[in-house]
């Protein structure tokens, strides 16, 4: 019973997701988030390709398909990657997985205007 029982929990975390799940990466300084990205963004009329170009600063610029604009700068307060933007301000997430790098930017208070946005680093 005991061999079955082990077994069994082998086989369960064997097979596991732990695969799938994005790595969380931890941003040290801001420099790290230097170069281009591209991905969606939640606008007015739904979700719209944009690209976004941030400065070794933390500075940025961003765009989308249609022509909106967005500049801003992301910041660490207290170890926590943040955002400031001429439009919203809120929280950013850097992760990894199968050699993709990507960051999200999720705003304080999302609505219809302006919802999350997930962008990958361009090579």
């Amino acid at each position: 019973m005991r061999h079955s029982l082990a077994l069994l929990l082998a086989t369960a975390f064997a097979l596991s997701p732990l695969h799938g799940v994005a790595g969380e990466k931890q941003v040290a300084d801001v420099k790290e988030l230097a170069g281009s990205w591209r991905g969606w963004v939640t606008a007015e009329s739904g979700q719209e390709r944009a690209t976004m170009n941030v400065q070794s600063d933390g500075s940025y610029k961003a765009s989308t398909v249609s022509g909106s604009t967005a500049e801003g700068k992301f910041y660490l307060k207290d170890g926590k990657l943040l955002y400031r933007s001429s439009r919203t301000t809120g929280t950013a997430r850097l992760s990894e997985e199968g050699g993709k790098t990507t960051l999200t930017v999720t705003p304080e208070d999302p609505n219809y205007r302006t919802g999350k946005a997930e962008y990958e680093r361009v090579k």
